[in-house]
């Protein structure tokens, strides 16, 4: 059986998880804070690797949901894009098809919608998603156009509203062993 070729992305290194799945081949690749450097390491480490699948793991804040709460996100919305949507702007990707097509995680659980922006949230706002995070869209932006599968998967560290970027950092630790959790013991393969 030919391995898959996954290319695991995480924005800093508190965030790294070793993921452990049978016949599969994982390269990973930090790429930093941001959806410019994100975007960019990403189309670059695509050239070289060529991977099956993109999967993005880290840390991400939620309205709704409570610290520890683990989602895999299939759609992103860019909130900085979706302020001037008037202007005939992208905002929105859905990967849920190209999943299907690939059988790819379609038996994972919480499945959930990403809102990427550029900068740190921590008012709470009326911002549509189950978690929140820096680096998503673009990273599913890149893939779309690549026609390669994507899929996030996302830890909850803090509560817009009621953290900071300080806590942020200390949660850290248990948005990782979240991670650990998910991917090696609930789905534990694609």
């Amino acid at each position: 059986m030919k391995e898959t070729k996954v290319l695991v992305t995480y924005a800093v290194q508190g965030e790294f998880v070793d993921i452990k799945w049978p016949n599969t081949e994982f390269y990973y690749l930090r790429t930093g804070i941001g959806k410019v450097k994100s975007a960019h390491y990403l189309t670059e480490a695509i050239a070289d690797f060529q991977p099956d699948v993109v999967l993005n793991i880290g840390s991400a804040g939620s309205v709704t949901h409570s610290v520890g709460d683990v989602f895999y996100c299939t759609q992103f919305v860019d909130r900085d894009m979706e302020q001037i949507k008037e202007l005939g702007t992208g905002y929105r990707i859905d990967n849920t098809i190209i999943l299907m097509e690939n059988n790819l995680a379609q038996l994972w659980p919480n499945e959930g919608l990403c809102n990427t922006g550029d900068r740190f949230v921590t008012d709470l706002t009326n911002l549509e998603g189950d978690v929140i995070d820096m680096e998503a869209y673009a990273q599913a932006f890149v893939c779309e156009h690549k026609n390669i599968p994507f899929i996030s998967v996302k830890a909850v560290s803090d509560k817009i509203g009621e953290t900071s970027l300080q806590i942020w950092e200390e949660r850290l630790k248990e948005a990782k062993t979240a991670l650990t959790t998910y991917l090696n013991e609930t789905v534990k393969g694609l």
